[in-house]
């Protein structure tokens, strides 16, 4: 199976659209091997303390991991973002983990000039992933994203808007 590490924001944007059937996050842990460091598990079981569509989210996501698939990486000091992208990509580079998910979406040059061997992916990539797999509808899929977006404010960023279109327009 593929091993795919993901960062907080986008197992919350997956997170928020649980209740399709089937919801990305079963799709994921279904298609992927999911590893997340522990900073990434800590960062969720933080969010998931907001009472709000981004908590409810963390909690839906925090609560479906393994404690086999939470693992301990070394950070890199000199990484200019948060610990939890920081670990995420250290532990995609310390396994040579195929993918790494991401939803930075203002840093996406910076994480994938830190990857050695792994494929940034977004969710919105992701999504495209599954459609192409015939896992999802690319109807499915668009409502999947733009549901993703309104609640995490993507609707300004042109790469989502792009893929958004790419999904409506086939």
């Amino acid at each position: 199976m593929t091993e795919l590490v993901a960062d907080t924001s986008a197992l919350v944007s997956l997170g928020i659209v649980d209740d399709h059937d089937p919801s990305p996050i079963a799709l994921l842990d279904r298609e992927y091997d999911l590893l997340v460091p522990n900073e990434v598990a800590e960062e969720l079981t933080d969010v998931a303390s907001y009472d709000d569509e981004h908590g409810r989210a963390a909690q839906t996501v925090r609560s479906s991991l393994t404690d086999d698939c939470v693992l301990s990486v070394e950070l890199d000091r000199e990484f200019p973002l948060d610990d939890g992208e920081n670990a995420a990509v250290c532990l995609a580079n310390e396994r040579a983990s195929e993918i790494l998910l991401c939803d930075e979406f203002n840093s996406l040059g910076l994480i994938h000039a830190s990857l050695a061997d792994t494929r940034l992916v977004t969710t919105p990539t992701l999504l495209s992933v599954f459609t192409k797999r015939e896992q999802l509808s690319q109807s499915t899929a668009a409502a999947i994203l733009n549901t993703i977006a309104d609640a995490r404010s993507w609707d300004g960023n042109s790469y989502v808007q792009r893929a958004r279109s790419q999904l409506e327009n086939g």
